[in-house]
């Protein structure tokens, strides 16, 4: 009876020990486990933390002026960097709404920096203005118009960022010798077709239509293939047909609309005269005041085109070219009537540089302003109504 008390407390004590190992060895087992899940999670945090890092710095080094909703201060400290604190020597440009500045990001990618004039950017109206513009254009894709890569908005300072132009605006290319000289007559023709189509996209196939309101040789620029770009749109406004579209006078003296000095109107019609202004521009080499000034009557029947184009070419030989030519002249002649509604339309324009070109018959020399002038008509009696949309 003695014995059977020990023993069965010897097998007590046994089975006692057992479930501790037991119970040691699942916990020691879970603590494994667990040691290993956390090691796996911290392992794995680190990683994405990394990733997310390296992202950073990419976006931080990287293209960030495609990204609307950037850090500013990120862009601010590399533009600072990029133009060494806006030193003059990086300006490439200015103009009434800010100076334009050449600056390479650290990833290398060159861009045009436009910084608005201080005065303007602490204003709470134009900043409300600003923005709203800005958000307008971004909608704008169009093969003819400088890209707006993004904004910078710091400490009262907004920048924009554009698309760079490496040959600059055709007002530059057309002043000094050496440049004009190497756009031939078929390059600017090409110049005045991109202005047409850009024009003709914001007119309509805009909703609502964009009016730009400050076309002019400064505002086209040129890539390194001599492509025209229309930019710089400061004063652009959105033309809505319920409202009078009434404004303060916009632009660049010289390529006005004269209706704008009496009637303080915008329309499309506006940028249709100041497109005819460069038109003239490009083909002559210089601004057409003169020639614009006597444009209120018919020109002389003695004054030939060939007297008016840009002397630092030969005059175009080949019918085509010559032909093209003409065309262009005939249109300017046509933009700058001083009546609106007897303007064709861009989108007229810009379809008309899409068919087929016509050669000249005679030779260059023979064709006088004059006819041109009356041929201007031809334009303008086509309804544009019935005219069909081409891609662009």
């Amino acid at each position: 009876m003695i014995a059977n008390a020990k023993y069965s407390s010897s097998c007590f004590t046994v089975n006692k020990e057992n479930k501790r190992r037991i119970i040691t060895l699942v916990l020691s087992l879970l603590s494994a486990i667990f040691l290993a899940y956390l090691g796996c999670v911290v392992c794995f945090c680190f990683r994405n933390t990394e990733k997310i890092q390296s992202e950073a710095r990419a976006t931080y080094h990287g293209d960030i002026c495609s990204i609307w909703n950037y850090d500013g201060r990120i862009a601010y400290e590399d533009i600072i960097k990029a133009t060494n604190d806006f030193d003059i020597r990086y300006c490439i440009g200015t103009g009434g709404y800010g100076s334009v500045y050449r600056a390479q990001l650290p990833s290398g990618q060159v861009v045009a920096l436009k910084k608005l004039h201080r005065f303007e950017a602490e204003d709470p109206a134009f900043d409300h203005s600003f923005r709203n513009e800005v958000q307008m254009l971004t909608n704008i894709r169009h093969k003819n118009i400088v890209k707006l890569y993004g904004f910078c908005l710091h400490n009262r300072c907004m920048f924009l960022v554009y698309e760079y132009m490496e040959k600059g605006s055709l007002f530059c290319a057309l002043r000094f010798d050496v440049e004009a000289s190497e756009i031939g007559w078929t390059q600017r023709v090409k110049i005045i077709e991109g202005m047409a189509h850009a024009l003709s996209y914001l007119h309509h196939d805009c909703t609502p239509p964009i009016v730009h309101r400050d076309i002019s040789s400064n505002n086209i620029l040129l890539n390194s293939q001599l492509e025209a770009f229309v930019a710089d749109f400061g004063t652009a406004r959105l033309l809505h047909p319920d409202s009078s579209n009434q404004t303060v006078m916009a632009g660049t003296y010289g390529y006005i609309a004269p209706e704008l000095a009496y009637t303080m109107v915008v329309t499309e019609k506006c940028d249709v005269y100041s497109f005819g202004v460069v038109a003239l521009e490009t083909i002559m080499g210089r601004h057409p005041g003169d020639l614009l000034s006597s444009l209120t009557s018919p020109p002389s029947e003695n004054m030939m085109i060939t007297d008016v184009l840009d002397s630092r070419l030969l005059p175009p030989t080949n019918p085509i070219v010559a032909g093209d030519i003409v065309l262009v002249a005939t249109m300017a002649f046509a933009c700058l009537d001083p009546k609106p509604k007897s303007r064709p339309s861009m989108l007229r324009l810009s379809q008309e540089f899409l068919s087929l070109r016509k050669a000249l018959a005679a030779p260059l020399r023979t064709e006088s302003l004059w006819n041109l002038w009356n041929r201007k008509m031809d334009f303008v009696h086509q309804s544009n109504e019935h005219v069909i949309s081409a891609q662009v």
